[in-house]
């Protein structure tokens, strides 16, 4: 199913969607297929797996973390291209590729995009990529059928923004805060505003996501309530999988669990 069968399934449905994200290969290569199927059992509606990079410069300590032991366990992003196979051979779930183009380049634009369509692959997120200099890489994306989400800040102007929805597929990411990436247990009224100042541009054409501090299911509840069309949760399930590192039963049951709350939280009230 792809990115966008899959949001307007869940609009019919009254609900919002959980994109839950996890490091590819963290703590290693053959537990990511196991903690992708705890996190779709939990209710995750789209899987966003990250490509393991040595200078991460959008993220924030605890996914920081990840990128290392996803790295020092010999994860490579061919690797990880291989477990997106794995997980979509099993589950009819759209998988979202984060990754530094850094990463792109050195591989090939058109040599990466070959593998990611092989391996089933339903979009990447380029967070390093501005929409500016993109044009070859959209070009490329859609020969391959395959989504390009952009993002777009609080310090995004109106002008930028407008490019950005017109070049965006799949969903446009929404980081709801100045910074990296990282848990948090509050939600600012600057993010419902940031929502709110966003979808008029939308015009209900692109689904809208939020990522960046998301952790708590009344975070993930106000947002829906906002306006958005899901929430992107991270940092809190890297948590889970650092402080159970050594305990595999004990991780995927935590991230089940979580994920079960989350998702929860996307459905209003009333329908």
């Amino acid at each position: 199913m792809s990115i966008k069968e899959t949001f307007k399934r869940l609009k019919d449905r009254g609900e919002g969607a959980l994109i839950g994200y996890i490091m590819g290969g963290d703590p290693r290569p053959d537990l990511t297929p196991k903690i992708a199927e705890a996190l779709i059992e939990g209710g995750a509606d789209v899987l966003e797996l990250g490509i393991p990079f040595s200078d991460p410069v959008a993220d924030g300590p605890t996914i920081q973390a990840a990128n290392l032991r996803a790295l020092k366990s010999g994860t490579t992003p061919t690797r990880v291209l291989e477990i997106t196979n794995q997980i979509k051979g099993c589950h009819n779930i759209p998988v979202v590729i984060l990754t530094y183009y850094n990463i792109i380049f050195r591989i090939g634009l058109e040599n990466f995009f070959d593998k990611a369509k092989k391996s089933k692959v339903d979009g990447i997120i380029v967070p390093d990529l501005p929409v500016e200099e993109a044009q070859d890489y959209k070009f490329i994306a859609n020969k391959h059928g395959i989504d390009t989400i952009f993002l777009a800040s609080p310090s995004t102007s109106i002008v930028r923004l407008k490019k950005i929805i017109e070049c965006t597929s799949g969903f446009l990411y929404i980081v709801s805060l100045f910074g990296v990436t990282g848990a948090r247990k509050t939600l600012r009224r600057s993010t419902i505003r940031l929502i709110e100042r966003i979808i008029p541009y939308i015009k209900g054409e692109t689904p809208l996501a939020v990522g960046f501090g998301i952790s708590q299911p009344y975070q993930v509840r106000s947002i829906i309530e906002a306006g958005a069309d899901g929430a992107i949760v991270g940092s809190a399930f890297v948590e889970i999988i650092q402080k159970n590192e050594y305990n595999e039963d004990n991780m995927l049951n935590s991230i089940r669990n979580y994920a079960n709350e989350l998702k929860k939280a996307t459905i209003l009230e009333g329908e």
